[in-house]
């Protein structure tokens, strides 16, 4: 299992009708396998998310957030890891708004 504990991910590609940009930073906390994280930039004010990591460390995670509008939006999202040549994680998203439009979305987020 992949241990991202004190990992900073930023998002490099976002879907349209996502939030996250390039000024988004997660910063992952891992206890066994719950992961947490705190998150705000650009368009976010303050986020949050949580999730269970796999044996493959993928990530099956649930996330709310304040945007910039000050509306509270949830979602769901599905990550799986590629580790890069550097050592680094990369992790490619699959999410799904569960308020607002309920539209879907795929990013791209990769370690700091």
């Amino acid at each position: 299992m992949i241990n991202y504990n004190n990992r900073i991910f930023r998002p490099v590609l976002n879907s349209e009708n996502g939030e996250t940009s390039g000024e988004t930073v997660f910063i992952y906390k891992q206890e066994g396998n719950v992961l947490t994280s705190e998150y705000q930039g650009g368009k976010i004010k303050k986020g949050h998310l949580i999730g269970l990591v796999d044996e493959h460390g993928n990530i099956n995670m649930r996330y709310h957030q304040v945007n910039e509008k000050g509306e509270l939006m949830t979602g769901i999202c599905h990550s799986k890891p590629e580790v890069l040549p550097n050592g680094k994680t990369r992790l490619h998203e699959e999410w799904r708004w569960t308020s607002g439009d309920m539209s879907e979305g795929k990013s791209i987020l990769e370690e700091e």
